[in-house]
């Protein structure tokens, strides 16, 4: 038996060794055994060169994008939110055509003229005989000898910043009477730092909300629940807690907008001239959060906006003929017609009590300067939620705008428009004031339906909360 002759006669050398030291490096320091390129196919980063990352790039340049959008939309829906801010804000007695000096003037007179008393029978009277002549009384004064404003529609005693009352019943209304009366044009809706802390209030709550959401989620939710649904409380609470947490910001966006824009009249600079004021003037974080007249509207306002657009569709979209489960991904369409029941019909308690927070908000308190807004305000301060409502249909009228009444003509003229006057005062509206509690509705019907449009035949899944979904 022969043995098989040995491999190791059959190796040759390599031409050339091994080496893991790179020929080209010139410096004495060790250079790792790694680099990344611009042709990583990962990350795509360049780190040897001195331009920025490109995902830096893109991730700065989305954000500026972003930003524009939604600031663009929520200008173009700024001037309608001002104008149904203002008529939420304004104070229109119900007595507002009754003036004081009218009585006055009755009253000094004293007793009646005759039937038979005729300017024809006048003429021949002798000088110094007969009834006195009618003087309007003379006007009430203070202790300075400054005329008192006796009533809202005294042209006088008004306050030259101020818009003339029951001049606008709509809020496209509002809006051109806002700025023929500024005189500053088509921009002034778009101006100042009322679009700018809107903007950031926006903002703030749309990347809130759902971190606030998800931590609840997390706490009251175990992680066996599967593909079940989530209670509707969840969304309900977090909105409220989003909504307590920026309501400072809220309250500064009310004022910046009805406070006057004359400069010598206005009270607040901007956002942060006025979270300087009122933190420092009216009770510091505890009366800005805790304050009856600011806590409790919030969370009812907040509270009420959330159930109606978490929970109402959720009731509503069972009973429309698609099946008891009908959801935004298996019936889009019919979702986005529950939601826009949902909205219309929580429209008619949620104004309600917005205008009263709306209220509330413009008033000052501890030793706050009082607010020079542009429309009326009630002189008298409301002294909570209940007290707002009940004096707002109590002591305001609905039928916007107020025609002043005419001097009686001769003839048929003044048949008619006595009759005009008459039926102005018997109509129902004249004597309630349930139509300000609802200032902005149409508006807020017909943001619902665009939005309900956008959704269901726009081809998104959802409509962004800014612009016309803010209204």
């Amino acid at each position: 038996m022969s043995t098989s002759p040995s491999l190791r006669d059959l190796y040759s050398p390599p031409s050339h060794s091994w080496t893991f030291v790179p020929p080209n490096v010139t410096s004495s320091k060790p250079s790792p055994s790694y680099q990344w390129s611009s042709s990583s196919p990962i990350l795509d980063l360049s780190l040897d060169t001195g331009t920025p990352p490109t995902h830096v790039v893109l991730f700065f340049r989305s954000i500026v994008v972003s930003a524009l959008m939604h600031y663009s939309s929520t200008a173009l829906a700024m001037p309608l939110e001002v104008g149904k801010l203002l008529l939420q804000v304004q104070w229109v007695p119900r007595d507002a055509l009754s003036t004081p000096s009218d009585t006055e003037e009755q009253g000094d007179n004293g007793e009646d003229l005759s039937d038979t008393t005729n300017d024809e029978d006048s003429y021949f009277i002798d000088p110094g005989v007969g009834p006195a002549p009618k003087y309007p009384a003379p006007k009430l004064v203070d202790d300075d000898g400054y005329v008192v404003r006796t009533s809202v529609m005294e042209e006088g005693t008004r306050p030259e910043y101020i818009i003339p009352v029951g001049t606008a019943k709509s809020t496209w209304a509002m809006v051109k009477r806002l700025v023929s009366f500024r005189g500053e044009g088509w921009l002034l809706p778009l101006e100042g730092p009322g679009l700018f802390t809107t903007c950031i209030h926006d903002v703030l709550l749309l990347n809130i909300q759902p971190s606030v959401d998800h931590v609840l989620s997390s706490l009251f939710l175990s992680p066996t629940h599967g593909f079940y649904r989530p209670p509707l409380w969840l969304p309900v609470v977090s909105h409220v807690i989003t909504g307590f947490v920026l309501s400072p910001l809220d309250l500064i966006r009310t004022r910046l907008i009805a406070q006057s824009s004359m400069p010598r009249y206005k009270n607040y600079t901007g956002p942060l001239d006025a979270l300087t004021q009122i933190l420092f003037r009216e009770g510091g974080l505890k009366g800005i959060y805790f304050h009856p007249h600011l806590f409790l509207p919030t969370i009812l306002d907040t509270g009420l906006r959330a159930f109606t657009h978490v929970v109402l569709p959720s009731l509503i979209a069972p009973h429309l003929g698609f099946g008891p489960h009908v959801a935004a991904d298996t019936h889009p369409v019919a979702w986005a017609f529950a939601e826009l029941l949902g909205g219309c019909l929580g429209l008619f308690v949620t104004l309600p009590i917005e205008t009263v927070r709306r209220r509330l908000q413009v008033q000052t308190r501890g030793a706050g300067k009082p607010l020079r807004t542009c429309v009326e305000t009630r002189p008298v301060p409301y002294n909570g939620v209940v007290d707002a409502l009940w004096h707002i249909l109590t002591e305001e009228r609905s039928d916007l705008p107020i025609r002043r009444p005419r001097k009686q003509q001769k003839g048929s003229t003044e048949g008619s428009e006595g009759d005009d006057a008459e039926e102005e005062s018997d109509s129902w509206l004249r004597h309630t004031g349930i139509g300000q509690l609802y200032r902005g509705l149409g508006m807020r019907l017909a943001a619902n339906t665009i939005v309900f449009l956008l959704t269901s035949f726009g081809g998104a899944e959802e409509v962004d909360g800014g612009g016309w979904a803010e209204l």
